[in-house]
């Protein structure tokens, strides 16, 4: 295939993501010994849509530092982790090998990862993405045909992310931005923040220690605002099946609004006496057998 338009623009992301995955590790506390003594970064969302991953092959596209992999992996699946940052690769290898619980992992640009699988003929029972993914997608149908093409017959599809309504509004939770991006790049001066130290324990499992402090990213990031009805008919467009969307009102951990309310399990809802918006969603999809 030929490369797709917007490769430096993936590229200048790969550049604010090496500098955001560095600080945001430096805020949780061992996370080797968290997983390796039976700690998951796991949330309830995906484990429900995964279903049993024992003995099945798992494909985890933009895997961050590798940590949900290795929570994938210790639940039995044989795991391959693909993200774009640098950074985040070599954590996630010496996580793997610190923690002893093995998978694989590869740098590099998700579209050139699924074009390579499909040319050696790696095939998967399970491609999997979450929780800050689709946003970073410039193409939502090459996107979509390479998760087609590295299934196995019968194979699935599964994401929880966060909701484009959520998009909608800025940290004050005021009305701000169009839900419908036309595929157009939003460019972010300020680059990736270190949402980790803004969370706190919710995004540290292991523990949150202070670590990396007043936080500057000098690399701008470029975003695309994909509405539902374009991710789905991306994956219905390249022969997948929709077995489940499901909608929820709170989303996992990270407080994209000032005043969130945290509840039991990690869950952040909006402000007190805000209305109630979808701020996270699921999609199960399968090709066929």
């Amino acid at each position: 295939m030929t490369e797709p338009t917007n490769k430096h623009l993936h590229e200048a992301n790969r550049q604010s993501w090496n500098e955001a995955t560095a600080a945001h590790n430096s805020h949780k506390v061992d996370q080797a010994g968290f997983l390796r003594d039976g700690g998951s970064t796991l949330f309830p969302e995906e484990v429900e849509l995964l279903g049993d991953v024992a003995g099945k092959r798992l494909a985890h596209l933009q895997c961050n530092a590798g940590q949900d992999t290795l929570s994938l992996a210790k639940l039995g699946a044989d795991a391959v982790g693909v993200d774009i940052s640098d950074v985040a690769i070599d954590f996630a290898k010496r996580l793997s090998e610190e923690s002893g619980i093995p998978a694989a992992f590869h740098r590099a640009d998700v579209y050139d990862w699924l074009d390579a699988a499909r040319d050696a003929n790696e095939r998967f029972d399970i491609v999997f993405c979450s929780y800050g993914a689709i946003c970073w997608l410039s193409d939502l149908d090459r996107w979509a045909a390479g998760i087609h093409d590295n299934l196995v017959p019968g194979g699935r599809f599964v994401t929880v992310d966060l909701h484009p309504v959520s998009m909608m509004f800025n940290e004050r939770f005021e009305l701000t931005y169009p839900y419908f991006g036309e595929a157009k790049a939003i460019k972010w001066d300020d680059g990736i923040q270190d949402y980790v130290a803004a969370a706190g324990e919710a995004l540290a499992p292991s523990g949150y220690q202070e670590g990396v402090r007043d936080f500057n990213n000098p690399h701008p990031v470029y975003e695309f605002q994909w509405d539902i009805g374009a991710s789905l008919t991306a994956l219905l467009s390249a022969g997948l099946r929709i077995d489940q969307y499901r909608e929820y009102p709170y989303c996992n951990a990270a407080k994209l609004f000032d005043h969130m309310r945290e509840v039991p399990g990690r869950r952040m809802y909006p402000p007190e006496g805000t209305p109630s918006i979808p701020l996270m969603y699921g999609v199960e999809a399968a090709k066929p057998g």
